[in-house]
């Protein structure tokens, strides 16, 4: 608006003003578009690609190795270890642990075209040796994509495993068409097979579509 005592100017100027004036509107908009996007980045760690790996603790290490690698086809690349601290808080300060726990040894497996698995071996003065349900704070499971659902399943009762409820296909809501069934391991911790070779009804109308083998 201009102030008073302000010469307005004539009408081949004045459509020039507001072409000058929309256009600065514009560039400020996308500015600011661009300050709110970077601030919203900027309050999380920063160079996330992905999940590098997902680790857990096994009761023994052969056979978390063994099952991985002859039930799901996982490839074990390296082991290291062990590693502990007989008098300071070493394991406490890196890894939140009782300071006398002793990781025996540690393996990592390749699985597939997903993220690979950390197994570890542990003996801690105050170790629980208590699988927890998948209802408990800390209960967890790993999926694996299959091709074939039946099959899967059928080899894995084939093998000795226990097997609960399914295969259950979705039928109904965004994860229609995918289909699991949940395996226990030898340990006692849950794994999920699961496939949609279709697709999941969600994809349809996505902005953000999950991981899946190919993608």
């Amino acid at each position: 608006m201009f102030k008073s005592g302000s010469v307005a100017p004539s009408p081949g100027p004045r459509r020039q003003f507001m072409k000058k004036l929309t256009m600065a509107a514009a560039c400020a908009a996308l500015i600011l578009c661009a300050a709110s996007a970077g601030a919203a980045q900027d309050k999380g760690i920063p160079g996330v690609r992905g999940i590098d790996h997902i680790g857990f603790t096994v009761p023994d290490i052969e056979q978390g190795i063994t099952f991985f690698r002859d039930v799901l086809g996982c490839e074990e690349a390296m082991r290291f270890g062990p590693f502990s601290d007989d008098k300071g808080s070493f394991m406490e300060d890196l890894v939140d642990v009782h300071p006398r726990a002793i990781i025996k040894q540690i393996a990592m497996m390749r699985c597939g075209q997903g993220s690979n698995i950390e197994l570890f071996q542990y003996s801690a003065p105050d170790q629980n040796t208590k699988m927890p349900h998948n209802s408990d704070y800390g209960g967890f499971h790993i999926a694996f994509y299959v091709e074939d659902i039946n099959a899967a399943v059928e080899k894995a009762k084939a093998l000795g495993l226990k097997t609960f409820m399914g295969p259950l296909k979705l039928e109904e809501g965004p994860a229609a068409g995918e289909s699991i069934n949940y395996v226990l391991t030898p340990w006692g911790a849950y794994v999920e097979l699961i496939s949609y070779p279709d697709g999941m009804a969600y994809e349809k109308d996505a902005k953000t579509r999950l991981w899946a083998p190919g993608e």
